[in-house]
C-alpha cells in the first residue's frame, strides 16, 4: 500500500511506486510496506522532495528479521527516468525498529550472522559458541554450551545504546561489551521490553 501527500499527483504516485519497488529489491522479505512522500509534484518536477515516511511489518533486511519499522527519511534528490525513477545521493534516515528475541535468536543462530552469536559467546562469557539467545521482560538471556562437559552456561545482562552503538552489560559483573557497528548507522536508544527489542536511530543511506 502506497500513500502520497498529493493524491492528484501522478509523479509522485510514480515515484511512490518506484520507492517501494527499490525497497522491496533491498530486503530479504517484506509483509506490509505503506509509503508516505511529503512534498510536491512542483518540486519534484525540480527533482526534490521533502521526505519519505515508511511504516512496515514482518521484514527481513540483511537476514535480519524486524517485526516492526517506523522511519522517515530527510530531503531527497530525485531522477525522473523514464520507466523507474531513482534516488541520487546519500540521505539520512532515521526511526524506530522492533524485533522479537525469539527472531533475533534464530538470526543469531543462521549461517549469515552465526558469526556474531559467537562474538558475543566469547567476549561475554568466554565459551566459544552461542547456544540461544531470548529476552525475559528487559534482561537479555545468554547460553552456551561447554564443550565436553555436556552442559551449557547462562548469563543474564542489560542492553542499553552507547557510542553510537549497542552496549551489553554483565548484570553480575562489571563485564561490557559494544557491538561492532556500521559507522554510517548510530543507535541512540535501546531497550528490551515484552520479550522484543526496541532501537531507535539514524543511518545514511546511499541508494
Amino acid at each position: 500500500m502506497t500513500d502520497t501527500s498529493d493524491r492528484s499527483g501522478p509523479l509522485l504516485q510514480l515515484l511512490a511506486n518506484g520507492l517501494g519497488l527499490w525497497i522491496r529489491s533491498q530486503c530479504d522479505e517484506v509483509g506490509e510496506l505503506n509509503l508516505r512522500l511529503n512534498g510536491s509534484a512542483l518540486q519534484l518536477l525540480r527533482g526534490r522532495l521533502v521526505s519519505v515516511e515508511l511504516k512496515a511489518r514482518r521484514v527481513t533486511f540483511q537476514g535480519l528479521p524486524i517485526q516492526h519499522a517506523q522511519l522517515r527519511s530527510g530531503p531527497l534528490h530525485v531522477n525522473l527516468r523514464p520507466g523507474l525513477p531513482q534516488l541520487q545521493d546519500a540521505f539520512q534516515l532515521n526511526g524506530e525498529v522492533t524485533m522479537l528475541g525469539t527472531d533475533l535468536n534464530r538470526a543469531l543462530l543462521s549461517e549469515r550472522w552465526r558469526w556474531l552469536g559467537d562474538w558475543l559467546a566469547a567476549q561475554l562469557m568466554g565459551l566459544p559458541t552461542l547456544g540461544s539467545l531470548s529476552v525475559d521482560n528487559d534482561v537479555l538471556l545468554l547460553e552456551a554450551p561447554v564443550i565436553n562437559a555436556g552442559d551449557a552456561i547462562r548469563r543474564r545482562f542489560r542492553l542499553q545504546a552507547a557510542a553510537g552503538t549497542l552496549e551489553i552489560r554483565h548484570l553480575e559483573a562489571e563485564e561490557a561489551v559494544q557491538l561492532p557497528m556500521d559507522p554510517g548507522i548510530q543507535i541512540q536508544e535501546a531497550r528490551l521490553q515484552g520479550g522484543q527489542l526496541h532501537l531507535r536511530g539514524e543511518a545514511s543511506v546511499t541508494p
